[in-house]
């Protein structure tokens, strides 16, 4: 019989169709016999039915008097082997995505046949089979409309009781193979668009609502692994691998993030009631808020993951309730969320972890409190009575809303004295909640946390309404800090948080202050800049924060936060003069200019400098140890960092513009030394080939390789901020001049004569150039793919000791010349004239003197 099927016929007729069709009504079992011509009938059924729909009425015509559906349903009953089921489900995924007339497509949604075969009892542990069923299923979910729907479901009494589709598809919604899920996750998003209110009502209640609460517990297993992996990734850090698997559970828990936010933007109410319910009370309360602060008691994982993933809520989530829940829970002490939620979320137990790097840097032990006592932040309490205190030191606090510091001041003493990461976290919080576009100012602005253009926006409103204080703090010099009470949106969450989860606030009842607020936010932005153990980059975060609240003028900014900040940039700028004598002197205005433009953009930007990624990887270091070039180097850019971001938040804090370069003289005034002249050379940068004169040039001998001594003429020079160690070989015909061979950097060579043999001259030599100044190289270099120069040494042996004397002299001559020039080129620099800052001497020995 399936011989025949073989014989010539035109492929697409409807003479092909019938006869396939009449061969498939034939079959009264299939078996391992004659599956492979059914398995080829469905096939080109398919193929036909979907060419007819485009081409030929006539063919679906057929296909409808001839309920080719129905055969499909007992082909099915009577197979044998899963191959068939396979090819089955593959026609049917075939044919409803090409179908396009919209007849045809009402056609084959309807008699039941599609619920048929998606509650039919397949082998699911063949995953070829499984992958064809999750297919088909999203297919005909491509192809739902408020019509199309309805024959999917059935209702009783006007409501949907049974959705096969649906149910079926969630049953796989945790499956372990990443495309399934992605799938069923795309399956139910396409129901929730068709916006039916019938099939909204169905899978909003339970037990179908169960979902929803089974994807939030299974987001927070993610979160505890992601935890994990960080707490791993700090005890050993070295592990290539670490931050890979880090990024791969992070692109897991924002995709789970960002299907919360695709089924709250469908816009299907009680769903997004649901899912915002369930993210706060089995994630946010007990687990995210507690863990901001080292508890005594219920589920914790790491500060730094806490405040990521906070960060991500807020980022992915495009739900108002939601961040302005969360931004109001700042205003609570941790230690409500866990009394309130300290029985395990559901079931599910979180580990007790917190890592030796949070104990040793937790800012509210004694010795943290020790060691920052001199980080003073203003506060209020909620009676509005005005005091002094330490940012760290909240438990001494008078009642503050409550007896416990909140998690608004617990984020603020992290900025003031936690350690690199707590500090980035808090600040990428900070940071997201402003950019939060669903948070009403309102909350800004009790948070303190209001840009100033945004601040006079309102006080403005308020003073042309005929509010007394908005008129007073708009038009007076001295605002009244006691009248600012925020009586808007923030206190309506407040008050929601006490009447929908129990949470109980002192201060909804008697106000919040957001200038004082803003004044503690000013404090711990300006303690954070005069810091010395936390990392420019994380200090340029702050710059954009403080630019984004302060865009203009200093008339928020005390005598206080002016003085700490110019006390701190002397201590900077003694630390840029030491480098004039350091090993990269030659390179230090290069770096300073790049650093200048870099830390101008990045706090000018519309988004922050580090992305909340970067606090929960390997801090990498291209540092190997010991005090080599490398490290030199690093810590000289980082000084360089530090140095321009606090002259530049200077210059703003007076109200001035930021240059695009640093004041500095420009090179063509500089002097050519006697020495460059003689030699002949008229560029910066020799290089191995050019002809030099000799005339003061030193006879030595040098071995590169072991048993092969070279015989050169030594030479050392400067030109400007340049400076170069050349060894030359003579020209046979012309002794007096040579060709350069070998060249090396002047600056860090250290020259030092041998204590045993006085002849013999010892050099440091560096690279000629730094990673960081050629990005390629610097990427390369940071991943271990590429072949760095190490710090060499050269021992250079003389005719005698006086010429070995000679060349001891030159070197270190020409590197006080080269040294000059860049002081002379950074004089404008370092003796700006900023409005109370006082000129200090701009010499090498004044900066050591200060330095030592």
């Amino acid at each position: 019989m399936w011989f025949s099927f073989w014989r010539s016929r035109n492929r697409f007729s409807l003479e092909e169709l019938r006869y396939l069709t009449d061969q498939l009504q034939k079959i009264q079992i299939v078996n391992e016999v004659n599956k492979d011509f059914v398995i080829e009938a469905l096939r080109s059924i398919a193929e036909l039915v979907t060419y007819g729909d485009q081409h030929d009425p006539s063919f679906f015509e057929f296909f409808m008097e001839e309920q080719i559906m129905s055969e499909f349903a007992r082909i099915l009953r009577i197979s044998r082997p899963t191959k068939v089921a396979v090819q089955l489900l593959q026609t049917m995924s075939i044919m409803i995505q090409n179908l396009r007339n919209e007849h045809a497509i009402y056609y084959i949604f309807s008699n039941e046949h599609f619920n048929f075969l998606i509650t039919y009892s397949f082998d699911f542990q063949n995953e070829e089979l499984l992958s064809y069923y999750i297919s088909f299923l999203r297919a005909i979910s491509g192809k739902l409309n408020k019509n199309t729907i309805s024959l999917l479901v059935k209702t009783q009494n006007d409501e949907v009781v049974s959705f096969p589709l649906y149910v079926e598809a969630i049953r796989f919604a945790f499956h372990e193979e990443t495309m399934v899920r992605i799938a069923v996750r795309a399956l139910t998003l396409n129901v929730f668009h068709v916006g039916d209110e019938y099939v909204n009502r169905y899978v909003s209640r339970p037990p179908l609502s169960d979902y929803f609460l089974n994807m939030v517990k299974y987001f927070q297993k993610h979160c505890a692994n992601l935890d994990e992996l960080i707490s791993q990734a700090a005890r050993h850090p070295y592990p290539s691998d670490s931050s890979s698997s880090i990024l791969a559970a992070v692109d897991e828990i924002e995709d789970n993030l960002y299907y919360f936010s695709d089924v709250i933007s469908a816009g299907v109410p009680d769903l997004g009631i649901l899912i915002t319910d369930n993210i706060l009370r089995l994630l946010v309360f007990p687990l995210l808020l507690p863990s901001l602060k080292k508890q005594s008691g219920g589920a914790q994982i790491g500060i730094t993951t806490s405040l990521y993933l906070l960060c991500c809520i807020l980022h992915i989530f495009k739900s108002k309730d939601l961040a302005s829940i969360i931004a109001a829970t700042l205003f609570y002490p941790p230690e409500v969320f866990v009394m309130k939620f300290e029985s395990s979320p559901n079931g599910y137990t979180f580990e007790h972890r917190v890592s030796q790097e949070h104990q040793q840097h937790d800012p509210f032990s004694l010795d943290a409190q020790a060691n920052t006592e001199d980080l003073g932040v203003s506060t209020l309490d909620c009676s509005g009575s005005a005091q002094h205190v330490l940012p760290n030191h909240c438990s001494s606090r008078s009642n503050t809303c409550g007896s416990q510091c909140t998690l608004r001041e617990v984020l603020l003493s992290y900025v003031s004295g936690g350690n690199d990461l707590e500090v980035l976290g808090s600040l990428s919080f900070l940071a997201t909640l402003l950019q939060t576009k669903e948070l009403d100012e309102s909350m800004l602005d009790g948070l303190g946390i209001l840009p100033q253009r945004k601040q006079h926006k309102k006080l403005l409103l308020q003073a042309l309404v005929g509010e007394d204080s908005g008129e007073e703090q708009l038009f007076s010099s001295e605002n009244s800090m006691m009248k600012d009470s925020i009586t808007t949106e923030l206190d309506g969450y407040l008050h929601k948080l006490e009447d929908q989860f129990g949470l109980l606030s002192h201060c909804a009842e008697q106000g919040i202050s957001s200038q004082l607020h803003r004044s503690q936010v000013l404090d711990a932005l300006v303690s954070l800049f005069c810091r010395s153990d936390v990392s420019a980059d994380i200090l340029w975060a702050g710059g954009w924060l403080l630019r984004q609240l302060l865009p203009h003028g200093e008339e928020e900014f005390t005598s206080l936060h002016l003085e700490r900040l110019k006390d701190s940039n002397k201590s900077s700028t003694a630390y840029l003069l030491t480098e004039i004598k350091g090993i990269w002197c030659d390179l230090l205005i290069t770096v300073l200019k790049d650093q200048w433009k870099n830390c101008k953009r990045a706090i000018e930007a519309s988004s922050p400098p580090k992305n909340p990624k970067s606090i929960l990887l390997p801090s990498q270091t291209l540092s190997s140890g010991g005090e080599s070039s490398f490290v030199a180097g690093e810590r000289m850019r980082e000084m360089v960092k530090v140095f321009v971001l606090q002259r530049q938040l200077l210059f703003l804090s007076f109200g001035g513009t930021l240059a695009d370069l640093p004041p500095i003289h420009s090179p063509i005034d500089s002097p050519v030394s006697s020495q460059t002249k003689t030699v002949g050379l008229d560029v910066l940068v020799p290089k191995p080939g050019c002809e030099i004169n000799l005339v003061n040039a030193l006879p030595c001998r040098i071995a590169f390789e072991r048993g092969k001594e070279r015989h050169f003429r030594f030479l050392a020079l400067s030109r400007g901020t340049s400076g170069w160690i050349l060894l030359a070989e003579e020209l046979p015909l012309n002794q007096q001049s040579g060709i350069i061979r070998v060249t090396a950097p002047l600056a860090g060579s250290d020259p030092r004569i041998d204590e045993k043999h006085s002849k013999w001259l010892h050099l440091c030599i560096r690279p000629s150039t730094f990673p960081f100044l050629d990005p390629a190289k610097y990427d390369a270099f940071s991943k271990g793919k590429a072949k760095i120069l190490v710090d060499g040494r050269w021992t250079l042996a003389f005719r005698d000791e006086q010429s070995c004397k000679t060349a001891e002299s030159m070197v270190i001559e020409e590197i006080n010349l080269q040294r000059r020039e860049v002081e002379q080129r950074l004089k404008p620099l370092l003796e700006l004239d900023i409005p109370g800052l006082t000129r200090e001497p701009c010499t090498l020995e004044a900066s050591t003197a200060e330095a030592g």
